[in-house]
């Protein structure tokens, strides 16, 4: 499957649940249904096989991303080797999108001083990238202390690092869920972006009132991959608009793919679900 503007292809990102273990089966289902991509975990070994079944591979999870971000430089050093070794074993046969989210060691410190660690790390890291044309695709996940999850921050991180190697993982559902306009971020970032994360945001309107968006609910219970005012949906099942983010992706000359991400509480839980749940969200991405 490929999407209908701009043609990317589409498939899914490798999580932890125990049916995605066995990689051939996965292969197998795959193929079976249509799917073109994978996202795979941290390990070298998968990707060799994934490329010889045909297929593509939309990221590679960076080794070790929170070691990447601490006051401690010799610790962050170590981090740094670790992750130059992994990124030249899955490169031998090309380049690779390496996923990370940025994660401080310690998020009680300032953003502002995990924001220089950050940036120190990520400018000894982007050469070993540029090596083999490959990127590292940030996804901005607002956890608790992470960094580059806004305009403001992204905009002082390619300013601070300019290497074209450093790249975006676009998941709109992250910029939904913080109320920031997903395809105003793709007119400012859109030439930044290697990969993309088919995931979408519900915003609950009467959640909205009773809650608001800072505070969690004091007594009603959180929803799965979500809050009160938001969850996590399949696409097409949120307020994204797909097509018009494809539309402004193809004009920037996109080249790459997009990989459902199934954070879905009406999905996520057994196996039958989780595969009904990839197949329906890339069925819809591919008449976007």
């Amino acid at each position: 499957m490929k999407t209908r503007t701009g043609g990317f292809p589409i498939g899914f990102r490798r999580l932890g649940a125990g049916w995605q273990d066995d990689l051939d089966g996965l292969i197998a289902w795959m193929k079976g249904n249509a799917l073109e991509v994978i996202d795979l975990r941290a390990t070298s070994e998968d990707v060799a096989p994934v490329l010889e079944a045909g297929l593509h591979i939309g990221s590679v999870d960076l080794l070790d991303n929170k070691g990447l971000i601490a006051s401690d430089r010799e610790a962050c050093a170590e981090s740094i080797a670790r992750n130059t070794a992994f990124i030249r074993a899955c490169t031998t046969q090309g380049p690779i999108n390496f996923f990370a989210v940025l994660l401080p060691t310690d998020p009680t410190l300032s953003r502002g001083e995990n924001f220089g660690y950050m940036v120190a790390s990520l400018t000894e890291l982007a050469p070993v990238l540029e090596e083999s044309g490959s990127h590292l695709v940030i996804e901005g996940y607002p956890g608790p202390g992470a960094l580059c999850c806004t305009p403001e921050e992204f905009r002082e991180l390619f300013e601070q690092v300019p290497s074209p190697a450093i790249g975006i993982n676009y998941d709109p559902s992250h910029l939904l869920r913080q109320g920031i306009d997903p395809l105003r971020f793709l007119d400012e970032f859109g030439e930044r972006v290697h990969h993309i994360h088919g995931k979408d945001t519900e915003i609950i309107a009467e959640g909205v009132y009773e809650y608001g968006w800072e505070r969690p609910a004091a007594f009603a219970p959180r929803i799965g991959f979500g809050a009160n005012a938001w969850r996590y949906t399949l696409p097409g099942q949120g307020v994204m608009r797909w097509g018009a983010a494809f539309a402004k992706l193809e004009t920037l000359g996109y080249r790459g793919c997009v990989s459902i991400e199934l954070e879905d509480s009406n999905f996520n839980g057994t196996e039958e679900a989780e595969k009904a749940g990839i197949v329906l969200g890339a069925q819809f991405l591919s008449g976007c």
